[in-house]
């Protein structure tokens, strides 16, 4: 099966074209490509194939071989492969996903896409569909406590076609993510289990983040969390509309529109190898 090693500020995805190979079970094929000692190593494998409601799909699986509905670094991935595999020439393309049809902008240098604008679409904030259970009846879940081993936290969750919880914190750098992230990603609030964002707010316009990915553990970047963040950001007062989100693979560029209300990331998008391998 031929390959290619892609990343998005870091968060890496093993990306086939699924035009020419055929992958037969998805989820062993993520499980055994992801490992980072006895396969390739990355967070997750991504299927680029037909689409009969957009420009291409997208079918992205965690390392753990469970079914993601969305990942914004591995879209703008897919929007770069495609464009400089000619398998497109159109600067703005559909992609579908899980979690709908996303469109992307693509800026192209010297006859290859260099970064990618996505509409992530409009956050949705309703616990049941996110989903998160309270023992309140709220319509939002905005700076609510949530107890992770003993220790009182305050969280707001948000769905960018995949669920989040973010956490804000004075210093992310000294964090026990391996400790606390799989204890947020298995807590009884999320039935579907939860990606974790922990943030420190730098000022008016730039966020801190790490990340605890469902089914991947910590990664360098995560484009939907990023968008969360920012949702988040904004419904909590620490932020204005457009913010740059550090993270430990790099920065992403957010905005949430206020008249619309879609949210809108760019980032950079980059190749890494192309190679074959045999399952």
């Amino acid at each position: 099966m031929k390959f290619t090693k892609m990343h998005g500020l870091g968060n890496d995805y093993i990306y086939v074209n699924c035009f020419q190979e055929t992958v037969a079970d998805p989820q062993r094929a993520a499980r055994v490509l992801s490992d980072r000692h006895f396969g390739i190593g990355s967070d997750g494998l991504v299927l680029i194939k037909p689409s009969g409601k957009a420009d291409f799909e997208m079918a992205m699986y965690n390392a753990d071989g469970s079914r993601g509905e969305m990942c914004g670094n591995a879209i703008r991935c897919v929007a770069k492969y495609v464009y400089d595999h000619h398998m497109t020439d159109k600067t703005e393309i559909c992609i579908e996903t899980l979690a709908g049809i996303k469109y992307a902008g693509l800026k192209i240098k010297d006859g290859k896409v260099e970064s990618v604008r996505v509409n992530m679409g409009q956050p949705e904030l309703a616990p049941h569909k996110i989903p998160v259970v309270t023992q309140q009846d709220l319509s939002q879940i905005v700076d609510c406590p949530v107890t992770v081993l003993g220790t009182s936290y305050r969280m707001t969750c948000v769905s960018m076609g995949n669920p989040h919880c973010v956490v804000y914190v004075d210093d992310v750098d000294s964090l026990e993510l391996e400790k606390i992230g799989t204890q947020f990603e298995h807590h009884a609030a999320f039935p579907n289990r939860i990606n974790t964002e922990f943030v420190k707010v730098l000022d008016k316009h730039t966020v801190q983040m790490r990340v605890w990915e469902r089914g991947s553990g910590e990664t360098l970047a995560c484009g939907t969390g990023a968008c969360a963040v920012t949702v988040a950001s904004i419904l909590n007062g620490y932020t204005n509309r457009l913010v740059t989100v550090k993270l430990l693979g790099g920065d992403l560029f957010v905005e949430w529109e206020e008249q619309t209300g879609i949210v809108y990331m760019t980032g950079s998008a980059t190749h890494v190898f192309d190679g074959e391998i045999a399952l």
